[in-house]
């Protein structure tokens, strides 16, 4: 588990395990919002075992799969819907952190300027300058 905080709402992670999720709920995230599909990798937990794990320490939990590179504008907004829905802060997860961290540069597109949405990016460690034709709606 790497936490990288993007917004005071909204950190992003690699793949997480239930056996996290008490160090997740101690750091003061209140959610969990899953952006990897079950299955992805051999490794990774389900998300019904990390779900169950995060409703024991009282944490809300989302499942929003999303397949590594086919990031769709529907699925960046869903996330945006999300993020306002669910108690912040919030841990998003997927393998890297980074398909996380594009639904959440997209779901920022027209709120925020293409250049703030890449520098919360790249300060979090990723960089997302590929995305700026679709941040600036071209």
């Amino acid at each position: 588990m790497d936490i990288k905080p993007i917004t005071d709402d909204l950190a992003v992670s690699s793949q997480i395990s239930p056996e996290d999720v008490p160090a997740i709920a101690k750091a003061g995230f209140r959610s969990i919002l899953c952006n990897r599909p079950d299955s992805e990798g051999a490794e990774q937990p389900e998300f019904d075992r990390i779900a169950e794990a995060a409703r024991a320490h009282g944490l809300e939990v989302r499942f929003q799969p999303v397949i590594s590179g086919q990031v769709e504008d529907r699925d960046a907004t869903e996330f945006g819907a999300l993020l306002e829905a669910l108690p912040a802060p919030v841990l998003a997860y997927c393998r890297s952190g980074t398909r996380c961290a594009i639904l959440w540069a997209l779901s920022q597109a027209g709120t925020q300027s293409p250049d703030d949405i890449l520098k919360a990016t790249s300060n979090a460690g990723y960089d997302l300058s590929a995305l700026a034709p679709r941040l600036k709606g071209d």
